[in-house]
């Protein structure tokens, strides 16, 4: 009798990305030129005057770096990476349609009760990497931080994916280790400040429950 073995972990994880690969594509550009579209018109057209977010202990204990950049922009691969390691459609869409509502949510508190962060008080001629988001993205759109609560949310669809593959603990803590250094990007960055962190991280925490606990009801191994 033969007994059947599944391929080492990271196998079993090169072999998903090739899985639907044209409709993950299509799929992930398409929700990605919408957030985009959809985050600008708030950012720039809010309903109310924008509140400025206060300062905290934290924000001052977190100094600027330009090393924060590159883990910054990483969020958007980051986020990307459940949906490119799943092999079925149904938890697919799940983790697309609770990651949309999610952005709707955020989306609507920014144009409802818009925030800002505050003038940092830095010549951004000096950290010259920073020049596109601070150019681009205004640091309006502020609190929840969307930046976050997206990398929360992936992170808790990633540790779902890895221990359904058998990944070691030292890459399932890598993940969250990733994770949390996007949360300190935006502190480093200045594009949040720790309130704006604290939320977001709260929202992302409670959709990524409601998100997974709905894809196991569908599909219990990722």
């Amino acid at each position: 009798m033969h007994l059947f073995h599944e391929p080492p972990w990271y196998r079993q994880l090169a072999g998903r990305i090739v899985v639907l690969l044209p409709l993950k594509a299509v799929g992930t550009t398409l929700f990605m030129t919408l957030f985009f579209w959809a985050y600008f018109a708030v950012l720039h057209h809010p309903l109310l005057p924008v509140t400025v977010m206060p300062l905290t202990a934290i924000d001052r204990w977190v100094p600027v770096s330009a090393s924060a950049f590159p883990v910054y922009a990483s969020l958007w691969v980051y986020a990307s990476l459940p949906v490119a390691l799943l092999r079925e459609l149904r938890p697919m869409l799940v983790f697309g349609l609770w990651m949309a509502a999610m952005c709707l949510l955020c989306l609507a508190i920014f144009w409802l009760l818009p925030t800002g962060v505050p003038p940092a008080g830095i010549d951004w001629r000096l950290y010259p990497e920073m020049a596109i988001i601070k150019d681009v993205d205004t640091g309006g759109n502020a609190c929840p931080s969307l930046h976050v609560a997206s990398a929360v949310f992936a992170a808790r669809w990633l540790q779902w994916i890895l221990r359904g593959v058998g990944a070691p603990r030292l890459v399932l803590g890598l993940n969250w280790l990733h994770c949390l250094a996007i949360l300190w990007s935006t502190l480093a960055t200045r594009q949040h400040v720790a309130l704006d962190v604290a939320t977001g991280a709260a929202v992302g925490l409670l959709f990524g429950w409601l998100a997974l606990r709905h894809a196991r009801r569908l599909a219990p191994v990722p």
